[in-house]
């Protein structure tokens, strides 16, 4: 083949991804063309994809994995994009997002924090511009959180979007990230997400005690066929779960604590007072 550019899939994982894109399409006995037209990307791009000139992108791996039939498979080019791109997560959440942007139902529950979903990009940079200056993250892994979570939500405006329902502990909405302006644009946004048709908003306030069925963050997704997976994370695990016996138990523990949380009504009340400082 004329000019064709050699690689060495061990140089980079970028390099890994071209090399496995180029063979996949001679095993088909493509050419770029072919390839492109399968994608809706140009045979630049996809030459430049194969020589490591580009990089992948999650629309493009979703694309390749439709042309290859790999959708969902352990060797999915969705799931090597996100393990390359996002190594530093915690394992089994680039598994976790691949699924959530295709779920049908998004449960959320979380401690301390805005859920990712739901934060606005300035209290979500607040939250990365500190790990960075702890020193527990580089700035090159600080962007590319922040850009993963533009992403993720992205991800999720869709012509049926999923049924998103959360909710948060207290702590939540009192803590205060990124001083008085980030915060309040913060809270807006949680009252405006519970205005949204396909949306549901609880918090779990601090007088309930005990009642509160978890102590840390909480993922449950229902797919498309009906199938529920969950994924639990603390400081420096991620755990992705699909067996039906403990998936089971934490939808019924999410339930418990739907129960014992503030109606949406009472809870956007709440942030409102937090939003105005009034006890």
């Amino acid at each position: 083949m004329v000019n064709r550019r050699e690689l060495n899939p061990e140089s980079s994982p970028r390099a890994a991804y071209g090399a496995r894109v180029r063979k996949l399409r001679e095993d088909r006995g493509w050419n770029q063309e072919d390839l492109a037209g399968r994608t809706e990307y140009s045979s630049q791009h996809i030459s430049a994809l194969e020589t490591a000139r580009k990089p992948p992108t999650l629309p493009l791996s979703r694309k390749l994995d439709l042309a290859f039939g790999t959708v969902g498979t352990a060797d999915s080019f969705e799931r090597e994009w996100a393990e390359m791109r996002h190594g530093s997560l915690l394992e089994g959440f680039p598994e976790y997002v691949g699924l959530e942007g295709r779920a049908v139902e998004i449960r959320l529950f979380e401690v301390g924090i805005i859920p990712g979903l739901l934060q606005t990009l300035e209290y979500a940079q607040v939250l990365v511009d500190s790990a960075v200056h702890r020193g527990a993250i580089t700035r090159e892994q600080a962007d590319e959180r922040a850009s993963f979570l533009v992403e993720r939500q992205a991800a999720l405006v869709r012509s049926r979007p999923p049924m998103v329902l959360v909710v948060m502990d207290e702590s939540c909405i009192r803590r205060p990230v990124g001083g008085p302006e980030v915060m309040a644009a913060q809270l807006d946004r949680l009252v405006e997400f519970a205005e949204l048709p396909n949306t549901a908003l609880h918090i779990a306030p601090y007088e309930i005690g005990e009642r509160r069925t978890f102590n840390r963050p909480v993922n449950l997704l229902t797919l498309s066929d009906y199938s529920v997976v969950s994924y639990v994370e603390s400081q420096t695990h991620g755990h992705l779960e699909r067996e039906l016996v403990y998936v089971r138990s934490m939808l019924t523990a999410y339930h418990q604590l739907q129960a014992v949380s503030l109606s949406q009504a009472a809870s956007v009340e709440m942030i409102n007072k937090v939003r105005k400082g009034t006890p």
